[in-house]
């Protein structure tokens, strides 16, 4: 079994000043993992290289926000769909799952349960967080912002080549 996989190309469209991407994944662990990964491949494109504590932070949150989805937000047959926007300052992360029913929560930090504390963990990270109703059809979509340092100025990077393939082993 081949353990790499080809990106899909053609989903990301450069904004001023670094990029926005956008990808639907299958609503799986490996997906979430997936997620993840490629989220840290662009936010490294992007000049949010691998060692900085904001690139942690931020592969963190993506990796909590698709956990979730596929832990709380899974329709069988249904994907989930992961967005990253960097502006000037903040980095905005939605993901976007198919399930109505359930409101995104906290738990507390007193709770002793072994899971559950992701949106926690999201919460201590992030600026802001936050959901909403998904606009275009049943579900949710839970967002976090997270402010650059100060003095921090991530580059512009080009769109994903669409004639080209790129392998990201799993």
């Amino acid at each position: 079994m081949n353990n790499e996989i080809a990106a899909p190309s053609g989903n990301a469209q450069p904004i001023s000043p670094a990029g926005h991407f956008a990808m639907r994944f299958s609503s799986t662990p490996r997906g979430a993992r997936l997620a993840r990964r490629l989220a840290g491949q662009r936010l490294d494109a992007w000049g949010i290289p691998y060692d900085c504590d904001a690139h942690h932070a931020l592969t963190l949150i993506v990796g909590e926000l698709a956990a979730n989805a596929v832990r709380h937000g899974r329709v069988p047959g249904r994907d989930f769909h992961l967005a990253l926007v960097c502006g000037a300052t903040t980095v905005r992360i939605e993901v976007t799952d198919s399930r109505t029913e359930g409101v995104p929560a906290v738990a507390t930090s007193t709770d002793l349960r072994d899971t559950g504390r992701g949106l926690l963990l999201v919460e201590q990270l992030a600026d802001r967080w936050d959901w909403h109703p998904r606009r275009d059809g049943p579900g949710k979509t839970v967002w976090a912002q997270y402010g650059l340092p100060t003095g921090y100025r991530p580059t512009a990077a080009p769109s994903c080549p669409s004639s080209t393939s790129t392998t990201v082993a799993l």
